[in-house]
């Protein structure tokens, strides 16, 4: 059945962990610290967590919500809810009482898996203060912190298991389909309140798959992880693919580049996921020498803009084999293009690769309308990847996927080789003059200066233009830039409408906990609207 779509050969997650069980049984699954959870022992911690929720009163359909940092326990009882037929809610980890009791109380959470505290913060007895009355609290189970095994209330949950026959909870996962709803990933919010969006099992297996042929990673690979679970380049293009694969998956709850660092020397990492903020620190870490990453093969950068000399650098300094990049959005399971191995460095650089093969791309302008090739449109998908919808919100769902074309918000194009370029986010376009300005051009553009390192622009209020640009520039290691010298290296490139008419010299931008900088954060710092 080797060529047979992963949706077809296993169904469903649940299952396909058991089948892996078997098929890589020799193999580690997951190494979190002194834990070592090889495949078999995996879907046997699966199976105990479904019996312990089956115990509890949990049924096919029901929401468990997960709220946790990055370890091996997040991945057996997510796996153990998706084994009860439940659907799984990720929870973001640095969720405030209230963004958390909103998501909770929306999906009508009945158990929640959560940490005692993470990065100093209880935030569990937060959400006791602030919404004592939530049906969630009513049951929760404290899941062991990373790289500690059991633990008292772990073992405790565990134990309610025994009074549920194995065939019950086997009959249970077997009845799930890979048509049927995984998960549901809430949306981050940014133009509206969170929204949960409704993912397949199947859909995402037979989507990762295809992203696999660029990413080959493969049987006895080790693949670290520190992108967040929550979210689905951590978790599905994370553990999930790992697992497929028979690969061994590290997770990491916190970046730290030093630590990072020493894991790919003592595990021989093969791969690894991640934003460019954390490329970039391995890069310039002053202690990168002390390490031997000589066994990284492979990155995957996902955003939408990529400087070049990044993906030049990993290639010559660490040696990989090639980088990757790829774009995608929550509603299409997180995957709608991805790069290839034998891409040059500046297509991985400037665009976000092919269309996954069997998915549908439109782009159109304002009235719907094709646009001409290479023109810039907003871009539309239709296919198997598309979501069920979002969870309770049918006309958010009918506004979001028309006749089966789902609508995205981005703006991109294809160029002659059917390479895509994301050029920016409709709502993060701003009108100066009456001029639309698309901020990833003006980063793209200022990224090309001398001793700049990183850069972010937002539209920001004014009294005469309406708009106009702001840019926040971190400068490179060593290097000494002004606000003016920018201003004026950007009117030499960019049409006069395009140049920020503010420069800010930053040490670092804020980013939230995948690695993307939050323009919220700093058009309000500015005085604008988030």
């Amino acid at each position: 059945m080797a060529g047979v779509r992963a949706d077809l050969r296993y169904g469903t997650i649940p299952k396909m962990v058991q089948i892996n069980g078997q098929r890589f049984a020799e193999h580690d699954a997951v190494i979190d610290g002194p834990i070592r959870l090889g495949y078999g022992a995996l879907a046997d911690e699966m199976m105990a967590v479904a019996r312990s929720l089956i115990a509890s009163g949990v049924g096919p359909g029901d929401r468990v919500a997960l709220w946790a940092p990055n370890g091996a326990s997040w991945i057996t009882a997510a796996l153990g809810a998706l084994a009860a037929g439940a659907w799984l809610v990720p929870l973001n980890t640095r969720f405030t009482a209230t963004e958390a009791a909103y998501v909770l109380d929306k999906a009508d959470i009945g158990l929640l898996f959560a940490a005692d505290d993470f990065l100093g913060t209880d935030r569990l007895a937060e959400l006791r203060s602030h919404a004592p009355d939530l049906r969630a609290l009513g049951q929760v189970v404290t899941v062991p912190p990373p790289g500690t095994p059991g633990g008292p209330a772990w073992e405790a949950f565990l134990a309610r298991g025994q009074v549920v026959a194995l065939e019950t909870a086997q009959a249970r996962l077997d009845a799930i389909g890979p048509d049927d709803t995984s998960d549901i990933m809430f949306t981050s919010g940014t133009t509206g309140s969170p929204k949960g969006v409704l993912l397949r099992h199947g859909t995402a297996m037979r989507l990762y798959e295809a992203m696999n042929d660029g990413l080959c990673l493969h049987e006895g690979d080790r693949y670290l992880v520190v992108l967040p679970f929550f979210h689905c380049f951590g978790y599905k293009a994370g553990w999930m693919l790992s697992l497929m694969v028979g690969g061994t998956t590290v997770p990491v709850p916190v970046f730290d580049a030093r630590e990072i660092m020493r894991l790919i020397e003592e595990h021989r990492i093969t791969h690894m996921p991640g934003a460019p903020t954390m490329f970039w620190a391995i890069l310039d870490h002053p202690d990168r020498a002390e390490f031997d990453l000589s066994s990284l093969r492979v990155v995957l950068i996902g955003a939408a803009s990529i400087p070049v000399e990044l993906v030049q650098r990993l290639g010559d300094e660490l040696e990989l084999d090639w980088v990757l990049s790829g774009y995608g959005l929550t509603e299409n399971h997180a995957l709608c293009s991805v790069t290839a191995p034998d891409d040059p460095p500046e297509v991985a650089a400037t665009t976000v690769g092919r269309v996954v093969p069997d998915i549908e791309l439109r782009v159109v302008d304002a009235a719907g309308q094709d646009v001409a090739p290479g023109q810039p449109g907003e871009l539309l998908f239709r296919g198997y990847s598309v979501m069920s919808g979002y969870y309770e919100e049918p006309e958010a769902t009918a506004s979001a996927v028309v006749d089966g074309w789902l609508h995205t918000g981005d703006v991109g194009l294809l160029d002659e080789a059917a390479n895509l370029h994301i050029t920016d986010r409709l709502k993060d376009m701003f009108i100066m003059g009456g001029f639309n300005v698309a901020p990833a051009e003006v980063e793209k553009a200022l990224m090309a200066m001398d001793g700049v390192s990183q850069v972010a622009v937002v539209g920001i209020p004014d009294p005469y233009f309406g708009e106009v640009g702001a840019a926040f520039v971190i400068p490179a290691p060593g290097a000494s830039i002004t606000s003016q010298e920018v201003i004026d290296f950007a009117g030499r490139a960019l049409a006069n409408y395009k140049v920020p008419r503010r420069v800010e010299i930053v040490d670092q931008l804020p980013l939230n906990a995948t690695g993307k900088v939050m323009k919220g954060d700093l058009r309000r710092s500015l005085g604008g609207a988030g």
